[in-house]
């Protein structure tokens, strides 16, 4: 893991702590919650330009895709689960209730991330081939879609309104070195440089 994305990784655990048993735990995660919902109040200031939400996919059983997958024909992917489009839902309506302005949403073009995209009703989504799975793809830290979506994730740092970029756990981990659970997301800036840093992560809702 590169020095930036230990950064990240470590921006991430500061802002949300990890959850614990016990009275110590319970502490840490209280403080983690209070830190989470700073983040999310700097996000829907008025004046907030330049987040991004990295979102993996909602619960689709499985790992990877069947040998028969093909783009564009859903019968032959991996899809969400009830359980799946439920959460995606939740995390929609969730966001919702946060009042932050979405400055738009888009979506790898396999069927459980354009699903997901759509469940989460914060407007019609597009499609960008910059957020297609790479699972299994070596060098996906280096790969020209992760060179892509760092520079429209560069791209954003002076607009207003939240980014919301549904994809794959392996792109996210290309990008920040942070695995997210399905349907969790990792929230991201760039900096003056064009180097990411982390602002926070967003958990996936209990169903």
């Amino acid at each position: 893991m590169s020095k930036g994305f230990r950064e990240l990784a470590l921006a991430v655990a500061l802002v949300l702590g990890v959850a614990s048993a016990g009275p110590a735990g319970a502490a840490a995660n209280a403080v983690g919650a209070q830190q989470a919902d700073k983040v999310w109040q700097k996000v829907a200031a008025p004046n907030a330009t330049g987040h991004v939400l990295l979102l993996r996919h909602a619960i689709a059983p499985g790992g990877g895709d069947p040998e028969n997958f093909r783009l564009g024909d859903c019968a032959t992917q991996r899809n969400l689960s009830n359980d799946g489009r439920a959460q995606a839902r939740k995390i929609g309506a969730w966001l919702s209730a946060q009042n932050v302005k979405i400055a738009g949403v888009e979506s790898s073009r396999w069927c459980r991330a354009t699903e997901t995209a759509k469940l989460l009703n914060l407007g019609k989504p597009r499609a960008n081939p910059s957020l297609d799975s790479l699972f299994l793809v070596p060098n996906a830290d280096t790969h020209p879609q992760t060179q892509q979506a760092r520079k429209q994730i560069a791209n954003h740092r002076n607009k207003p309104g939240l980014l919301v970029l549904v994809g794959h756990q392996a792109n996210i981990i290309a990008l920040t070195g942070v695995a997210p659970a399905s349907g969790e997301g990792v929230g991201v800036e760039a900096r003056p440089d064009g180097k990411l840093r982390g602002s926070g992560r967003s958990r996936a809702p209990n169903l």
